[in-house]
């Protein structure tokens, strides 16, 4: 095997997978959080992202599954119960349908996950996948685009509540708690995989797990804009932009649901 390199030149490694392939760069994103959606498109993007939110802790669930260090399950769980919550309150999946609630949907659609795009659900599918059957050194390496989010939180925050009449404390509760729960999860997942991809080959298997996970997420964006932006082609069992609509109908956008 050959060495390793050092902590730092393998950091500098990961950190610039986000720099070139992290989804902050879709111009989905950038539409978003410029005010260039219309309602029927932020819905789409709330339902879709719904279906990633809900199987984060069935992909944590799967990993703690495979753990045999009591120490390693101790920490990983606590990203289940940030996701999940408690049994009557709190929770990421809770926050988000508070989102979804926010901008004229009725969340218990959303909840449902009918009209998701076949495209996300192959997509996060993958991902829970990808986590359950892979090294666990991968499995956490995968989590890595963790390092990248506190700026596109940070970024959306400030874009939806500039350009948005929903945006309010409560409507972006999820990604403003993000931000506090988000440092501890990179500080152990990152450390985790610096302490234990001790050969060249494991750095090289690291270094693909993360750039699978950006191709994830920069999937969900594609089959989201291909859908509702352009060419606007509306794929079978994708939401219809009215179906589980609390809010007044935004027609204009849905040019794919009619060709």
């Amino acid at each position: 095997m050959q060495p390793a390199p050092d902590r730092n030149t393998f950091e500098a490694r990961l950190r610039a997978i986000g720099a070139a392939r992290y989804h902050d760069k879709h111009p989905f994103h950038q539409m978003l959080h410029g005010g260039g959606c219309s309602m029927t498109q932020v819905r789409a993007w709330v339902i879709n992202r719904y279906y990633y939110q809900s199987r984060i802790p069935m992909k944590d669930a799967a990993f703690l599954s495979r753990c045999e260090d009591p120490q390693l399950r101790r920490i990983w769980r606590s990203r289940i119960d940030d996701h999940d919550g408690g049994l009557s309150d709190g929770g990421g999946i809770r926050r988000w349908l508070k989102l979804a609630e926010a901008v004229g949907l009725d969340p218990d659609y959303v909840a449902s996950t009918r009209g998701v795009l076949a495209g996300t659900r192959f997509a996060v599918d993958a991902y829970v996948h990808f986590v359950r059957e892979k090294p666990l050194l991968e499995a956490v390496a995968s989590s890595l685009t963790e390092m990248f989010a506190p700026a596109i939180h940070t970024n959306r925050i400030a874009g939806l509540l500039q350009h948005y009449a929903f945006a309010d404390d409560q409507a972006l509760s999820y990604f403003r708690q993000r931000l506090n729960e988000a440092p501890d999860d990179v500080a152990f997942g990152l450390s985790f995989v610096l302490d234990h991809a001790d050969t060249l080959e494991k750095q090289d298997a690291a270094a693909a797990a993360l750039t699978f996970k950006t191709d994830v997420l920069w999937s969900q964006l594609d089959t989201l804009h291909s859908a509702y932006v352009a060419p606007a082609r509306l794929p079978p069992g994708g939401w219809d932009g009215h179906e589980g609509v609390t809010g007044e109908i935004d027609e204009n956008s849905m040019r794919g649901a009619a060709e």
